[in-house]
């Protein structure tokens, strides 16, 4: 094989390594991709924690191909960008709106250490979550007070070209891995902890007494094993402290407590068809699409999927369907309301039926043909759930 110049010189101090547990932290960032806040006025700090989330990958992928200080760079980035949330979020009104823009134009906005210095003197939120949280703040400056000294490059330990780089030792190098490892939990940790400045959804929702108590919200909690692994019980029990848990979670807890039948139908989509009764007990919770798939799979077991408006919005129930592997498509939905077959239209492996409640057409599968009973009752609910719906007020 010819020797290849530009190989040798872009590979001659690089080192891959394997970051064996790589795996394992891709799927755990996913508790941070889905804690997406439903505040409409910081909508744009779901994108922000995209992108904090996005740069710990970034890292990774970097550190196991030996560009060990940009992947220590792409870490401390995802502080900043997190700490940017932040400031905007404790910012107000116009100011938020016109500090945003400066962002998006990119013209003068404040750098890291400006943004700390404004949170710690006007920051209401973040002051008190860093005060209760004393120590794990310290221990984050901690950590990126040692990411900047390989930004830097400060000491030969952290030139590619150096002996003393620990890439260039086997002894030391899987001590380098575990000491880049430790940084990157607490890196993913400080994006997490930083998400709870714009609300503390990700840990109310946590509690099964505040989780039967909301409905389907952008926000997905945090699995306990996320909160072990990345940040610590002991801090999130200091954060339960703060006044914005606290005060939601009092408000919350007022709210009616659902059965976790009804919670499965509001937050999962989900109609399990033995609880029908249970469910409707509690029919004043659920919107008008939750309330007319309910009652569709209380005509029939046979029903096992509901389509409300298109394939995006779908309810299924516990009667599986004959073939899971089925897809549907909204344009194949469309042509059947156009051909006035209102019941047991031939459709894959099942049928497709069409009901009308409150003036809404529902498209639904079923395993079997509905038989005149069944379709009776359809056509007795359309009559009797007329335009008006008033019932769900």
């Amino acid at each position: 094989m010819p020797f290849d110049f530009m190989v040798y010189k872009e590979s001659k101090n690089l080192f891959p390594v394997e970051i064996k547990e790589k795996c394992r932290y891709y799927y755990d960032l996913m508790d941070i991709e889905n804690s997406w806040t439903g505040r409409l006025d910081v909508c744009f700090a779901n994108t922000f924690l995209l992108e904090s989330v996005q740069l710990v990958v970034n890292a990774i992928a970097l550190f196991e191909k030996g560009y060990f200080d940009c992947a220590f760079y792409s870490l401390r980035q995802s502080i900043e960008l997190s700490t940017t949330i932040t400031y905007l979020v404790d910012k107000e009104g116009e100011d938020r709106e016109k500090e945003l823009q400066k962002w998006k134009d990119q013209s003068y906005f404040p750098q890291f250490k400006q943004m700390s210095d404004f949170l710690e003197k006007n920051g209401s939120t973040f002051i008190e979550i860093k005060n209760i949280m004393k120590v794990y703040f310290e221990n984050l400056e901690s950590v990126k007070k040692k990411l900047n000294k390989y930004v830097h490059k400060q000491g030969f330990q952290t030139f590619y070209v150096s002996k003393n780089h620990p890439f260039h030792q086997k002894i030391s190098r899987e001590k380098f891995i575990a000491e880049f490892e430790e940084y990157l939990k607490v890196c993913i940790g400080a994006i997490a902890v930083f998400r709870l400045t714009v609300d503390p959804f990700p840990i109310l929702l946590m509690d099964e007494e505040i989780y039967h108590r909301t409905g389907d919200l952008l926000t997905d909690a945090y699995s306990q094993d996320f909160i072990d692994r990345y940040i610590g019980q002991n801090y999130i029990e200091d954060f339960k402290k703060t006044s914005n848990y606290i005060t939601l979670y009092d408000f919350l807890m007022k709210e009616e407590k659902r059965a976790p039948c009804v919670t499965w139908v509001i937050k999962d989509h989900f109609i399990d068809n033995k609880n029908i009764d249970t469910i409707m007990k509690q029919f004043h919770l659920l919107d008008l699409d939750e309330f007319a798939s309910v009652v569709l799979v209380s005509v029939s077991n046979k029903i096992n999927n509901i389509f409300c408006g298109n394939i995006l919005r779908q309810y299924t129930s516990s009667n599986a369907p004959l073939n899971d592997n089925v897809s549907y498509n909204d344009d194949e939905l469309i042509e059947f309301k156009k051909s006035g077959i209102k019941y047991n239209n031939k459709y894959n492996d099942g049928f497709l039926s069409i009901a009308t409640i409150y003036g809404n057409q529902y498209c639904f599968t079923h395993n079997e043909m509905l038989n005149e009973q069944e379709i009776y009752i359809l056509d007795h609910i359309a009559n009797e759930f007329g335009q008006s719906p008033d019932i769900l007020s």
